[in-house]
């Protein structure tokens, strides 16, 4: 793996961009413009995508949140509806359901894998209830046995939001492999970049061709004539060349993801009562974030171990917040209660550096320092 560590500053989060990388990009770059070349990466990269995860159809998009779009669109989510989510996530899980006006109901989390669980959901469901956004969160992967068993008998749909979990297992199904439909992010920081990106991959011919049509301004294909107002979610092919060569990658850039997490367990074992990414023996566990956990013993929460961190000039980054708490949704005083393990764990958790440029020995000058915080 080609080291860009330029120096000894830390980051939060980054790829790995090998020299095939560039190859493939530069071929994209001075090749892809015209005729059947103009998205030839895209679709490459659709292809080998959706093969990789088992699936029928794959359909790229310019971000996660995009993709959660299309899906909700193209089963006819509306404003009379509810679509589930679980409390603690990065709002472009749930943002989408906004866009179309339905309700958003949230559900707590596990408190060992930090996922929804059968029963979280179960309790938020009604019968305005027309999906469930499944978050794998920070790479882990919640029961879905459980929840598709549920989601079947309740005829709710799962939108599998694999952001986080490229990667990971489940009972020999890979992450992208539940739900009528699962989508990813290509963000910078994540295990498999495109800068910006995402991906939808689903089983259903119908739904794809609805997310196909309505990623492209309503527009019959190959033509300039439109029957829908619909959206501009299109990729391009530069974008699409690097998440292409990176796929090839994919073993490599998940074994070094997980080799981070295994180091800081390593180093912290001794700290007592601290919890990280849980790997059952049913899963594999591709670790996109390296996460703490502090137990309950410790009367300082999160933001004091990062704003201590910050005087060393070593980042950190918080658990996500409960959604309902955020300013943009404003329902604390509704879930606060009900939601006690989102709202328990977001202040104990953080999540440490994992930028796949972080050397061994910068993880163990890290470690030396965090433990001195927390058993300070």
């Amino acid at each position: 793996m080609k080291d860009n560590n330029k120096d000894n500053q830390i980051f939060m989060a980054g790829p790995s961009i090998s020299i095939e990388d560039e190859k493939i990009v530069i071929d994209a770059l001075r090749n892809g413009w015209y005729g059947s070349k103009a998205y030839e990466y895209v679709e490459k990269f659709e292809y080998e995508f959706a093969s990789y995860h088992n699936r029928k159809f794959a359909l790229m998009t310019t971000n996660c949140t995009s993709a959660i779009h299309l899906a909700l669109l193209s089963i006819n989510v509306n404003k009379e509806d509810e679509v589930i989510v679980p409390d603690c996530t990065w709002i472009g899980s749930s943002s989408a359901i906004k866009y179309i006006g339905a309700e958003t109901k949230f559900a707590d989390i596990d408190r060992d894998n930090w996922c929804i669980s059968a029963e979280t959901l179960e309790a938020r469901i009604s019968n305005k209830t027309k999906a469930v956004v499944v978050v794998n969160l920070y790479g882990n992967m919640p029961n879905y046995n459980e929840l598709e068993k549920l989601c079947k008998t309740k005829s709710i749909h799962i939108i599998e939001d694999a952001a986080e979990s490229l990667g990971s297992i489940y009972e020999g199904r890979k992450s992208g492999n539940f739900g009528t439909f699962s989508v990813f992010s290509f963000h910078r920081s994540k295990t498999l970049t495109t800068g910006e990106g995402g991906m939808l991959l689903t089983d259903d011919l119908e739904f794809y061709k609805r997310c196909k049509f309505l990623r492209d301004h309503g527009r019959q294909p190959g033509t300039y004539y439109n029957t829908e107002i619909a959206y501009k979610y299109m990729p391009f092919n530069l974008q699409a060349a690097l998440g292409y060569a990176q796929l090839k990658r994919i073993d490599e850039l998940v074994s070094r993801k997980r080799e981070i997490w295994q180091l800081y367990k390593e180093k912290l074992s001794d700290v007592p009562n601290l919890f990280f990414n849980i790997e059952p023996e049913n899963t594999f566990n591709s670790v996109w974030s390296t996460t703490c956990v502090l137990g309950d013993q410790y009367e300082i929460d999160s933001s004091h171990i990062i704003e201590k961190l910050s005087d060393y000039n070593l980042p950190a980054r918080p658990f996500f917040y409960p959604l309902s708490s955020l300013p943009a949704y404003n329902e604390k005083k509704e879930y606060e209660k009900i939601n006690n393990v989102s709202y328990s764990i977001s202040k104990k958790g953080f999540n440490l550096p994992c930028a796949l440029n972080i050397t061994n020995d910068q993880i163990n000058t890290y470690c030396e320092t965090l433990k001195q915080i927390i058993l300070d």
